[in-house]
């Protein structure tokens, strides 16, 4: 699902993200051929190769996080955790990381009128979210990175990275929320495609083809029902239930192998070369330290 303020939110931390990527030096493999092979699941690992883990990949940890709700009538309630599991698993493969277990405690209200669907409090994100990021710093992730695989979280994740500040963190949250290209690949053929649409059906078919039941696409509509009419900037938070009551945006029947392997390769490429960038940033905390001191007395502060 998309947040309508996903645009606002995507010109400010997109941009910074992807110049870090951009300009960050080339890095070899962590997983050299002389090491030993190390699963990239936190769950496999013993506690000694866990602590492996932790060195190999400098303290660099994986949060995918996805979703539990309905996704048209083809496509399974997990999809988003399906795929952005599937994204980052082969994302530390290619660029050593450790990638916690399954994690799908986010923002979904919006999908509560619908069967299959775990809608926690904002109280319970929230707090749920701090503590197992806390808990992942503890055992020496002092580099989070929370790869985001629902629309839904598209506000939640900013907001929790921002209230780091709140108090002293000896790590650093770092949000990486693309999971689609802005162009290239084979042509789609549908226009609305925000939820259980073209692309997120082709990318299911590449994560689990298994659970695509594609005969089932055109059970319901997808379309855009247009019962809501406020001004442009106006917003409130039935906004996707005026438009989608069936919790499906777009025509998943038109999905290909090709546009999702496409789109698939591309999300993978681009965490890997994040997670190469935020290895090598060596910033980010430094200057989130000087901020604790700094605020612990604003008045001394120089400009």
């Amino acid at each position: 699902m998309i947040t309508r303020t996903r645009c606002k939110l995507s010109s400010v931390l997109l941009p910074a993200l992807f110049f870090a990527v951009a300009s960050a030096p080339p890095f070899a493999p962590a997983q050299s051929t002389s090491e030993p092979k190390l699963s990239v699941h936190w769950e496999e690992l013993t506690a000694a190769d866990f602590r492996e883990g932790i060195h190999r990949s400098r303290g660099t940890c994986l949060l995918p996080f996805g979703i539990l709700e309905k996704h048209g009538p083809h496509l399974p309630l997990g999809t988003d955790l399906l795929d952005v599991r599937f994204a980052a698993l082969h994302a530390a493969e290619k660029e050593y990381a450790v990638v916690f277990p399954e994690y799908y405690f986010g923002q979904i209200a919006e999908a509560r009128h619908e069967p299959g669907t775990v809608a926690y409090s904002r109280e319970m994100q929230l707090a749920l979210l701090q503590e197992t990021t806390d808990e992942m710093a503890r055992n020496g992730c002092k580099k989070v990175i929370i790869v985001n695989g629902h629309g839904g979280n598209e506000s939640l994740l900013p907001y929790f990275a921002q209230t780091q500040l709140d108090k002293t963190h000896d790590y650093v949250v770092y949000i990486f929320d693309k999971r689609s290209p802005d162009s290239g690949g084979p042509a789609k053929k549908t226009s609305i495609d925000m939820h259980a649409g073209e692309s997120e059906t082709s990318k299911m078919m590449i994560a689990r083809p298994d659970t695509v039941h594609i005969d089932r696409a055109n059970n319901e509509s997808g379309a855009d029902q247009h019962r809501q009419n406020l001004p442009e900037g106006v917003y409130t938070g039935i906004w996707w239930y005026a438009r989608f009551p069936n919790h499906y945006s777009g025509d998943g029947s038109a999905a290909t192998k090709e546009l999702g392997q496409f789109q698939m390769d591309w999300w993978i490429d681009a965490l890997v070369k994040s997670i190469r960038a935020i290895k090598a940033d060596d910033v980010s905390l430094k200057l989130q330290n000087e901020f604790y001191e700094k605020s612990k007395q604003p008045l001394d502060t120089q400009p």
